[in-house]
């Protein structure tokens, strides 16, 4: 079987290179040149032919790290890869079927050849992920650069006015307050001096033993570093604090005071908390990656093997059932295709994009939500839209969540209407849903960082504060229109390309 379809393979060489360059040029021309195309199918070919005769998929490594050095120049995503790869086989198996001059069965030659094809887009995906992991692990080391930039920076401030610096007696009373200490807690000199150090403790029991702790060891040993302890501030936030304590000898030595120099590192345990999300979700679109690639290959099989099954049956009820199967197939692998896009970690680099492809996918992405089956999805998106230099991956982390809040909204049963239109600035983009509503109240906070209306464990308050800032970003805004029981909309505004070009040229 291998040697007739290498026979056939060579026999039909230049038709298949004709068919699936004719097919790449039309969908991928204004990435490529012909000329990139053509290196490429002939590349392909060549290479599937020399696995089919030495079954040694390793001699394609190099075909690989070339292809793939030419997709990411481009900035396709795996979706876009299969599609390539796809189209080479429809080729392959358009010529195969033609030919009589041998006598085989199609579906094991078939399956012999995706079982090449699929291998080959195996170890792409291997080699794709091995580089997204790289990425990834760059992006966490410029994270933690810029958390050792901070932490330096907040040990420079510990030497200037901006910090909290303070000196306590051996009575445990203020005796020096300064403007940094002023700015951080809230308290006046005035407030503070000839009063007990214990004021700035949180009303919890382990405070006051550090205090007594902090006290015993300055005493003996002169100083103490404290790199993880909470202070309370005159309103009464408890906040995360970084303390250096020096002792103040008398001149008998003994323990008269200690200067105390105060941080806060609320914005250093962010960053941490950065770099440790970044790490999950590392781990997290690997996963994704890989159930997607494990469900997808056999599903590019059953898919193939339907077709066949359309071809050579007559039969009315069984093409009709066989269409079915092929459409929901179609959908599990769109299903996890869009999964796999959202997963992967965003890029940060602007692009000039269409908008209403970005709403297309958060709309498929959300509709596939267990609430929305009750909820009718109401859409008129202008096909003509210009287009906007930002970032996609940004964006439809806007609408997502915007949309997710329109479900939470009308509680899984209602309706949600997105338009898109623009004007001579701006793409618009309204978000309109018939649930709760908001007073006028909740709407002056809703993009304030951690407010939220949902119950305890059901929102961070961060997700209309994030997209709020993306917008921004880009040069855009975010306006909420809402009436309390009534109706709630989102209206995005993006600045376009062609108001863009315009400014420049004036």
């Amino acid at each position: 079987m291998k040697k007739i379809l290498k026979e056939l393979l060579t026999k039909y060489f230049d038709l298949i290179v004709k068919s699936w360059q004719e097919k790449l040029i039309q969908q991928f021309g204004k990435k490529f040149s012909q000329s990139q195309i053509k290196t490429f199918v002939e590349n392909s070919l060549i290479t599937i032919q020399e696995i089919i005769d030495s079954e040694d998929y390793e001699s394609a490594d190099q075909y690989l790290i070339d292809i793939y050095n030419l997709f990411s120049s481009s900035k396709l995503n795996l979706l876009q890869i299969s599609s390539i790869f796809s189209q080479g086989r429809f080729a392959i198996v358009t010529y195969l079927e033609q030919d009589t001059t041998h006598k085989y069965d199609p579906l094991i030659l078939l399956g012999f050849l995706d079982e090449v094809i699929e291998q080959l887009y195996a170890r792409y995906g291997m080699l794709h992920q091995e580089a997204q992991m790289k990425e990834l692990e760059r992006d966490r080391d410029r994270l933690a650069v810029k958390l050792d930039q901070n932490q330096k920076y907040l040990q420079n401030l510990m030497h200037s006015s901006d910090s909290a610096i303070m000196v306590i007696d051996e009575n445990e009373k203020f005796i020096a307050w300064n403007k940094g200490a002023e700015n951080m807690f809230g308290f006046t000199e005035d407030e503070v001096l000839g009063k007990p150090s214990s004021m700035l403790l949180p009303d919890e029991k382990k405070y006051k033993n550090e205090l007594k702790t902090i006290r015993e060891i300055v005493s003996k040993t002169g100083h103490i570093k404290i790199t993880e302890t909470e202070r309370r501030s005159k309103s009464g936030k408890v906040f995360p604090v970084h303390i250096t304590v020096t002792g103040l000898p008398g001149e008998d030595g003994k323990y008269r005071g200690r200067s105390v120099i105060i941080n806060d590192v609320t914005e250093v345990k962010a960053l941490q908390r950065q770099v440790d999300q970044s790490e999950k979700l590392a781990v997290i679109g690997q996963l994704a990656a890989g159930v997607a690639h494990e469900i997808g290959n056999p599903l590019t099989s059953i898919s193939s093997l339907v077709q066949i099954l359309q071809r050579k049956s007559e039969d009315e009820f069984i093409t009709t059932q066989l269409a079915n199967i092929k459409e929901n197939i179609d959908r599990i692998s769109k299903i996890v295709r869009e999964l796999v896009d959202f997963s992967r970690p965003p890029g940060y680099e602007e692009t000039f994009t269409q908008v209403g492809d970005v709403i297309k996918t958060a709309l498929g992405i959300v509709k596939y939500d267990k609430r929305v089956k009750k909820v009718d999805f109401i859409s008129d998106l202008d096909p003509e839209l210009p287009e906007a230099k930002i970032v996609p991956d940004q964006l439809l982390q806007v609408f997502v969540n915007i949309l997710i809040n329109a479900l939470d909204a009308i509680e899984g049963n209602g309706t949600i209407e997105v338009n898109s239109s623009s004007d001579e600035k701006f793409i618009v983009v309204e978000i309109k849903d018939n649930g709760i509503g908001m007073d006028k109240a909740v709407i002056n906070k809703i993009f304030d960082p951690f407010f939220t209306t949902k119950g305890v464990g059901k929102g961070t308050g961060l997700g209309l504060s994030v997209s709020y800032g993306i917008i921004k970003r880009f040069g855009g805004d975010i306006i909420v229109e809402s009436e309390k029981e009534n109706y709630s909309k989102f209206i995005v505004k993006i600045p376009h390309n062609d108001f863009n070009a315009t400014n420049k040229e004036k």
